[in-house]
Parts: C-alpha cells; structure tokens; sequence
C-alpha cells in the first residue's frame, strides 16, 4: 500500500504491534520525530513519552520508557526498554517509574547525574501529558 511504512513495536515481555502505518511519531532523546513512507534512514535513541501510530484503523499510543528506534524509507522498528499502551497506564505504575527514577538521580554523580535528572523530568512530563 502506498503510503505506509511496516511498524513493529517490540519490549522484552511482548511484541507489542506489528502493522502498516501512514506515520510513526517518536520520543527521540534529541527531540520528537516523525516517520513516515520514504524516511531518510536513521536510528535513535528513546526518551520516557509516548510513541503514536497512525493507521487505517486510527492511532494507537504506547508509553514507552526508554530504548531504540530503526527508521528506513519502508519501516520503523521500535525496541522498548518497556511498551505499555496507554490505555493500560496506571497511576501506580507511573508513581513506581518516577520514584525509580528518582532514587537513580539521587545516586548518580557528574554527567550520569545530568542523564538521570534528564529521565526524571521526561517522566514527570509523561505524567503531565497523561494526567493520571
């Protein structure tokens, strides 16, 4: 189908979706991005944030909290640290990632510390954009 790049969303547990989209928007850790047919081929990393799918059947969105994405001209690849849909996102769950990022920050020392402090804010952001 023209159009349409192959998506496959895998975490450790689960593969969690494997459909054709008309656009991919990504959590880059430099930044969103949005992929779609005939992307310029890149890899990237994934901030805590939520991955959206378009497709015929409509969007679909997963919390996504950290890992790696594969764009070419004809597919997305996302590998998820953990991938959980939104519609299963509890506030509890996102209580337990942010006080876990939290106690990584409180531990980490120089540039690591700058990372981790990092990670808390986009989950906090996450929590935000949620509203749970």
């Amino acid at each position: 189908m023209a159009g349409t790049l192959q998506f496959d969303l895998v975490s450790p547990e689960r593969k969690l979706a494997s459909i054709l989209a008309t656009e991919v928007q990504i959590p880059g850790s430099e930044g969103d991005l949005t992929a779609m047919a005939d992307h310029a081929p890149v890899i990237t990393t994934l901030r805590p944030g939520v991955l959206r799918v378009i497709s015929a059947e409509g969007t679909t969105a997963y919390v996504v909290t950290g890992g790696f994405a594969e764009v070419t001209a004809s597919a997305a690849s996302v590998l998820a640290e953990a991938a959980v849909p939104v519609a299963e996102m509890t506030a509890a769950t996102l209580d337990k990632l942010i006080a876990d990022a939290s106690q990584t920050a409180g531990r980490a020392t120089g540039s690591a510390r700058d990372s981790a402090e990092k990670t808390l804010a986009d989950f906090q952001a996450l929590r935000a954009a949620l509203g749970v």
